[in-house]
């Protein structure tokens, strides 16, 4: 069953890229553990496709080696410090958890985050918001989640490949994960092989979010 898909823009919020052109942009986010880390960066490297990486600080401090090895072939964006839910936070601790992180990942991976930023568990208000366009980032949602994050038995590397196939559509954003799920499956990992397959096998080929640009 297709999903109803939101528009490109909402509120100033990126969920897909602006564009008729068949292309998908693969994202991963690293907020917790590195355990699906080294077979999502072989499956890419393997299958030569790009992707874009949301690192936080605490990420990047923990797998120095790893976030020096993700800079070195791929963008990266903004997935704050410590991976908190920013409406919960004071308007000072948003600024410092958005703009530490910056210095932090782009002294550990060579690469500067702006303008991408991606609010942790997609939580944000009106406040966030603006505070997030004032440090020079747009905030990056995406068109699906493939639900890997859930693990087995709640989301299967079938079911992601799934739900992403039933979003397809010019320029979708996938939300996938570098760690494991609590129970400590690596879903989307064992997923990105046969989404790739798939994917390509409907005409359409794999972008990063290198030419977002940053709000005006």
């Amino acid at each position: 069953m297709f999903t109803a898909l939101p528009p490109p823009v909402v509120a100033g919020e990126l969920v897909r890229l602006q564009t008729a052109q068949h292309v998908v942009a693969l994202t991963f986010d690293g907020g917790a553990n590195d355990a699906g880390a080294p077979g999502i960066l072989a499956v890419l490297k393997r299958q030569h496709v790009p992707g874009t990486f949301f690192l936080t600080g605490h990420f990047v401090r923990t797998y120095p080696n790893l976030a020096r090895a993700i800079g070195k072939t791929f963008p990266v964006g903004n997935h704050t410090v410590d991976h908190l839910p920013l409406p919960a936070l004071s308007t000072s601790r948003v600024y410092h958890e958005i703009a530490d992180a910056a210095r932090m990942i782009e002294r550990a991976t060579g690469r500067d985050t702006h303008p991408l930023f991606r609010f942790p568990y997609g939580a944000r208000d009106s406040r966030t918001l603006r505070i997030c366009r004032r440090l020079g980032y747009v905030s990056v949602r995406w068109t699906v989640d493939t639900l890997g994050w859930m693990g087995g038995p709640a989301q299967t590397p079938a079911g992601a490949t799934r739900r992403v196939l039933e979003n397809l559509v010019p320029g979708e954003i996938v939300l996938m994960h570098l760690g494991s799920s609590a129970n400590g499956s690596t879903v989307d990992t064992k997923a990105l092989p046969g989404v790739i397959r798939a994917i390509r096998a409907r005409g359409y080929r794999f972008v990063t979010l290198a030419g977002v640009r940053g709000p005006k």
